[in-house]
């Protein structure tokens, strides 16, 4: 499985994001993902809904298998429901 995390520097929620994204990363073998700071990499808002599909409000916007989960609450869920993520 393969996670694209699009977030932005002071971003607390992206932070959680890429914490939980480390968290599956170093507990399976088959979860790899990339963070990108849309602030770094030139990313507008207008950019990131056209790759969405859909009005985008905040961030982390994440993708599994190129496939939009949503933001940190939506990708947390999903990590717990089907990745085998416990909180601690």
């Amino acid at each position: 499985m393969y996670a694209v995390i699009f977030g932005r520097e002071g971003c607390p929620y992206c932070v959680r994001a890429k914490e939980v994204a480390d968290k599956l990363h170093n507990d399976r073998d088959d979860f790899k993902y990339r963070y990108i700071d849309i602030n770094q990499e030139g990313i507008s808002k207008a950019d990131l809904e056209k790759t969405v599909g859909k009005p985008v409000e905040t961030v982390p916007q994440i993708f599994l298998d190129q496939e939009h989960i949503g933001g940190f609450t939506e990708f947390e869920a999903h990590a717990k429901a089907n990745l085998g993520l416990y909180s601690e």
